[in-house]
């Protein structure tokens, strides 16, 4: 039982919005892809491959995370619990978890198409080198939106089997979405990252954090607005964007920089954005 419950917070499986928000742009560019196709048999299978693929990628990645970061870890409050940084488990053991697991979604990778499984494979670079920004660089959350929303890329592909201005579009669309939302998440660690020195937008925009989330939200909406008008949607579908908006714009004036509570709340309404954004795509089929 206890290397269950290790391996659940390893993989932080008891905390399923790391996955959901992986899961959600690979969803978007699969319905958007149905939306040309109307292949329902397929569209339908590839949901529960992307999910399965989704929970398997983001349970390594949280465990590659923690490798990397375990000196980090340690001292920071919100972190210092973790099975790696506080010994519970060892790197040995960490990293056969992390092969088992990305063995495992390479193998549901396989059921796809060339192009797909070629992009899957490209997009490890990512995966594998974002832990590494934050000692590098101020914008480790751009690097996250570049892994998190190249799943638009593959379930357009997984489908369409090319690649089109459309999903394109949506993933940059993604891209500032979790420029946003992580920001928000990386405010909890602010005061522990500053003594440290790893950086991040949270640091970088602590004194304008609402107007520069406000930003990347504004864009995110621009570009999915942009999509829409450049399908021709009808305006009545369009309109439809006001429930994700809202959810946007409640994040910005709810969080507050100095309440960690606070922005990890907004940070999980990320969610319910995800699945606004999803039933607007697939409402453009009605």
């Amino acid at each position: 039982m206890e290397n269950i419950k290790i391996f659940i917070q390893l993989t932080r499986l008891n905390k399923p919005i790391g996955f959901l928000l992986l899961f959600w742009p690979c969803v978007w560019g699969l319905t958007l892809a149905y939306y040309y196709s109307g292949e329902t048999v397929l569209y339908l299978k590839h949901i529960l491959l992307f999910f399965l693929g989704s929970v398997l990628m983001r349970s390594a990645g949280c465990i590659f995370n923690d490798v990397v970061d375990r000196n980090i870890d340690k001292k920071v409050e919100r972190t210092k619990e973790r099975p790696v940084a506080s010994g519970k488990i060892s790197i040995f053991k960490a990293f056969f978890y992390i092969i088992f697991l990305c063995l495992m979604a390479f193998l549901v990778l396989l059921q796809f198409n060339f192009l797909t499984v070629a992009l899957g494979i490209g997009s490890m670079t990512l995966a594998f080198t974002y832990p590494f920004m934050k000692r590098i660089t101020y914008w480790p959350q751009l690097f996250l939106g570049l892994t998190f929303s190249w799943g638009i890329i593959m379930g357009w592909t997984s489908i369409a089997n090319n690649i089109s201005i459309e999903p394109i579009i949506l993933y940059l669309s993604a891209i500032f979405w979790t420029l946003g939302y992580d920001t928000i998440y990386g405010l909890q660690d602010i005061k522990d990252d500053e003594i440290i020195g790893v950086k991040s937008t949270s640091i970088k925009f602590k004194n304008n954090a609402k107007v520069f989330v406000g930003t990347c939200y504004s864009l995110f909406v621009l570009c999915i607005l942009i999509l829409g008008l450049l399908m021709k949607l009808d305006k009545y579908i369009l309109s439809l964007s006001v429930f994700f908006i809202s959810t946007l714009i409640y994040q910005i004036k709810n969080f507050k920089v100095n309440n960690p509570d606070s922005c990890l709340f907004c940070f999980k309404i990320n969610n319910l954005t995800g699945l606004f954004v999803f039933l607007f795509i697939y409402s453009f089929n009605l």
